[in-house]
């Protein structure tokens, strides 16, 4: 009788009244969860705050009509446990997708439909428990939002959706991990423009060190253009590629210059991180961030925004910038993959075969391959100056995740959960593959990686970006 599910506005305040008063402190909740919260952000009934929460999430926004739809199926077929890496390595129940979706559909059955109101009266007792409510929040960060069981789903439901949902909602009652909160809640409050707070002179010092470096190794000069107004591409890269990941940086560069094109693009002063967590557990957070990177088009009066190499950082300015930033008038938003791959079929770069003689294989986010966006293009790019290329199957959409997806991979107190179990099927295919170089074109997937490789005995791979070999093998003149 599914069928028969309608909709309220909100959820009854006769469902609230009838709640049970708090019963975990703080220190209690933490200790059920296996990463570190802030404990002075978790006051009051959970399961009260958690249907407030839920219930203005559903109003203000559009959710309410997808899961209202979502409630409506049976979701319990389980055939998305066939894609699950997660899944595969515990067999697990509370591991399958569609397990893990139903709570939260069921919270919304139970709470916020006439049927499941009415039930509620008459069973005497409400659904929504503490104990519900702490394992949607242990086994919700268990989820990488990888997304490959949208493919596999019979029904057609976005389990990494729901997951996203479910995220947000606790994060509005302070059930999120910190590794997650506070880079960006000081980004957003003004301490820092970036999400390491790295002051723009340290900044500024390290892109004068990368100048003298491509110097040195290359012989040209190449400047990293800074507060240039009236250029195609506003650049935006992950903070990351400034402190940790230099020749990424480099090989962005000298692309550029190869390509005539230095001219063409710049790095904003006020605001140059393009990580953007809120993509993990929090819209609003997600849409303050991207409204940052439009403001800063506006102020220098670019054209389109560029995405350096990071999977969340493109997908977030992809997929939501006209949702958050702007409608119709949003700017359009390309990877510098696109931009690279574009120059060399252009005949615009040209990339020395005979540099790189290791085994190279490729890694495919998942925020850039699962909807089948950015796939061919790295791969032939590789192939047209890496003599040993090897692939990693499955790949391409169908790719396993790194382990570290949604966020995951800054939580560092859960790394061996995330070595040991959600990429452990991630380091079964490197190793299978032989490759020395694993390229992984995103700053999130480059840090699991290096840690999968570690904790799993992989000592001779070396995780780098697409642009870090392009850098060696580029020949300018």
């Amino acid at each position: 009788m599914e069928a028969e599910i309608r909709t309220l506005p909100e959820v009854s305040q006769d469902v609230l009244a009838s709640l049970r008063p708090p019963s975990l402190t703080p220190e209690k909740i933490q200790e059920r969860l296996s990463y570190i919260i802030e404990k002075d952000r978790v006051v009051g009934d959970l399961p009260r705050r958690f249907l407030e929460a839920f219930a203005a999430v559903l109003k203000h926004t559009n959710y309410r009509q997808v899961i209202d739809n979502y409630a409506r199926i049976p979701a319990r077929c389980a055939n998305c446990a066939c894609a699950c890496q997660i899944y595969q390595q515990t067999h697990d129940p509370k591991d399958v997708p569609c397990y893990r979706s139903n709570l939260l559909l069921e919270v919304y059955r139970r709470h916020f439909t006439l049927r499941g109101i009415v039930e509620g009266h008459l069973s005497g007792a409400p659904f929504l428990t503490d104990d519900l409510i702490l394992e949607m929040a242990e086994t919700y960060y268990h989820c990488t939002a990888c997304r490959r069981c949208t493919l596999e789903c019979p029904l057609g439901i976005d389990h990494g959706l729901v997951t996203h949902l479910a995220r947000y909602v606790l994060s509005e009652i302070g059930l999120v991990p910190r590794a997650l909160v506070i880079s960006t809640r000081e980004q957003l409050e003004g301490q820092t423009r970036n999400t390491s707070a790295i002051p723009w002179p340290a900044i500024a010092d390290t892109l004068e060190f990368l100048e003298e470096e491509i110097k040195d190794d290359k012989g040209v000069d190449v400047k990293f253009p800074v507060d240039q107004p009236g250029r195609e591409f506003i650049f935006f890269a992950p903070v990351s590629d400034y402190l940790m990941e230099a020749e990424t940086l480099m090989g962005i560069a000298v692309v550029f210059y190869a390509t005539g094109a230095m001219d063409s693009w710049t790095i904003s002063t006020e605001f140059l991180d393009g990580i953007n967590y809120g993509l993990f557990y929090s819209d609003w957070i997600l849409e303050r961030c991207l409204r940052e990177e439009l403001e800063q088009l506006r102020r220098l009066e670019a054209r389109k925004i560029l995405i350096g190499e990071c999977g969340h950082a493109s997908r977030s300015a992809k997929a939501f910038m006209r949702t958050f930033g702007g409608g119709e008038k949003a700017p359009p938003v390309v990877n510098i993959m696109e931009y690279t791959y574009r120059a060399l079929k252009e005949g615009k770069l040209r990339l020395d075969p005979d540099v790189i003689s290791e085994r190279v294989t490729y890694h495919d986010p998942c925020n850039l391959a699962r909807t089948g966006w950015i796939i061919d293009e790295p791969r032939e790019i590789l192939r047209s100056f890496c003599r040993d290329y090897v692939e990693m199957e499955p790949r391409g959409q169908w790719n396993l995740c790194c382990g570290g997806g949604g966020g995951t991979v800054s939580v560092d107190e859960i790394r061996p959960y995330r070595t040991g179990v959600t990429g452990v099927k991630k380091a079964e295919q490197i190793r299978a593959t032989g490759a020395h170089y694993v390229v992984a074109p995103c700053a999130n997937c480059k840090k699991q990686l290096r840690e999968v490789c570690e904790d799993n005995g992989l000592d001779d791979v070396e995780v780098v970006g697409l642009h870090d070999l392009i850098y060696k093998a580029i020949v300018l003149e």
